[in-house]
């Protein structure tokens, strides 16, 4: 897909204009409602939805079935990040009424940070097409990786933090009380680093961490920057407001890392076949569509599983003798 150094304007002035009205809109500090969280949802898909069908409409097909299949998946992993969002609020006892606050600061750097990386990973795929195997191995190492956490019963529900932001914390004087959404604050003649700035930076650069799963991941879908762009901005920019709605169902997705580890695997084979493709041997390619109808096979019968797996859970735990027992006390 040709596109134009104008065109590359007008979407990122476009996306920056959408970024400014949420910022806008959630300035002021609440507590986020499901029904809040919910319509901005359904905003921010019919707003992705709309670019999918304006890049079929004056693009085509592929470019449209590429940025679609790109945006879906990116979205599925973005579910993923959730449960980490969810342990860093709690670790650094966010207040509710901040939490909106802090995912959409957080989220707009990643958002800047994945860009660099986007950046730099199509100048190599254009420079070294064996990267290619170099990726799809990647993922589908990273496929058995998040089999083996989801098997494993001794995986830690505690976020640690990283190199940065223990160096920040270290490096920074900083207070352990929020005051309000500032990020510093004078104290005894001393500018000191609130709780604000750094779970900002948590949210951001853990985000940033994923993208080492997602942005092969999508570049395996396509190579194009541009939709890989756009598709990565469209599944960041509703995180914010999925975080507030599926908050309290993240723990009923119980087969999730099973049903991203199959298209990380998928992805990751595509890739493989692509690179023997292009250094000439006859393999078969998956297309497209085939891709995107896979995606979300997966992802509709993982959710349909998981959540009659949790309804299981529930009812054996409701009935277990511990229940019954200090349903009798009460």
């Amino acid at each position: 897909m040709d596109v134009s150094l104008t065109l590359w304007a007008l979407t990122i002035a476009g996306l920056c204009a959408l970024i400014a009205a949420d910022f806008a809109i959630g300035r002021t500090p609440h507590d986020v409602s499901v029904r809040e969280a919910g319509i901005w949802t359904v905003v921010w898909v019919v707003l992705a939805g709309l670019f999918g069908l304006g890049l079929l409409v004056f693009a085509g097909g592929q470019p449209s079935g590429e940025f679609f299949a790109g945006y879906i998946t990116e979205k599925s992993l973005s579910v993923d990040n959730l449960f980490v969002f969810v342990l860093i609020m709690a670790k650094f006892a966010v207040p509710s009424a901040y939490q909106q606050r802090v995912l959409l600061v957080g989220v707009l750097i990643a958002l800047v940070l994945r860009a660099v990386f986007i950046a730099a990973g199509a100048t190599i795929i254009a420079s070294f097409s064996w990267v290619f195997f170099l990726f799809g191995a990647f993922l589908i190492w990273t496929a058995w990786k998040l089999v083996q956490e989801a098997r494993s019963e001794e995986e830690s529900a505690e976020f640690e933090e990283n190199r940065l932001l223990k160096a920040v914390e270290r490096r920074i004087p900083s207070t352990d009380q929020y005051h309000g959404t500032r990020l510093f604050v004078m104290e005894r003649g001393k500018r000191l680093m609130t709780p604000m700035l750094i779970v900002m930076l948590a949210i951001g650069t853990t985000d940033v961490l994923f993208a080492l799963d997602s942005i092969p991941a999508i570049f395996g879908l396509t190579q194009d920057p541009y939709i890989v762009f756009t598709a990565n901005a469209f599944a960041l920019m509703g995180l914010r407001q999925l975080y507030f709605l599926i908050g309290g169902l993240l723990k009923k997705l119980v087969h999730l890392s099973y049903g991203l580890s199959v298209i990380l695997g998928f992805i990751g084979v595509k890739l493989v076949l692509h690179a023997l493709h292009e250094t000439g041997v006859h393999v078969p390619e998956i297309s497209i569509p085939v891709s995107l109808g896979v995606i979300v096979a997966v992802l509709a019968v993982t959710t349909v599983t998981s959540l009659v797996a949790a309804r299981r859970q529930e009812a054996e735990a409701s009935a277990s003798p511990k229940h019954e027992e200090e349903t009798a006390d009460v």
